[in-house]
């Protein structure tokens, strides 16, 4: 699941990555990585304090512009670039601005299934308990 996440985001990150004379040509990989290591942090974070429910129904949306999920992936990220790779604030959060939301969009066409959701929610929790059955309740409660 989050191998697939790795590639949607090097898949997108063209633009925002790979052309930008900001991001040195030795970082590009790194840079790559912070921003799959950012939205898997965002969606761990919220399983973690118990706002799974605010997951599901973020799964379920079809648009996820001014989402505060994408919001806080798109923070995380810029915040990252700005202290481990010196991009200004400004620069650092049009460039995760770029990146996330279009990724996101595409991760959330691989996984609106309840057997998608549910593996990638029990991945998230590191494997601790099977969630499918949980997110499947909830997707039928929404």
């Amino acid at each position: 699941m989050f191998e697939n996440l790795f590639l949607l985001v090097k898949n997108n990150a063209g633009k925002a990555v790979i052309g930008n004379p900001e991001i040195a040509e030795k970082d590009r990989e790194a840079v790559i990585t912070e921003a799959s290591s950012s939205i898997i942090d965002v969606l761990k974070n919220h399983i973690e304090t118990g706002r799974m429910k605010d997951l599901v129904n973020f799964f379920q949306l079809n648009g996820i512009y001014n989402n505060p999920l994408v919001n806080s992936m798109v923070n995380k990220f810029a915040n990252r670039l700005n202290k481990y790779y010196n991009i200004s604030p400004n620069s650092a959060y049009k460039i995760a601005d770029g990146l996330i939301p279009q990724v996101m969009v595409q991760f959330m066409q691989q996984t609106k299934t309840e057997k998608s959701m549910g593996a990638m929610f029990t991945q998230l929790n590191g494997n601790r308990a099977d969630l499918t059955g949980l997110v499947n309740g909830m997707m039928l409660a929404s």
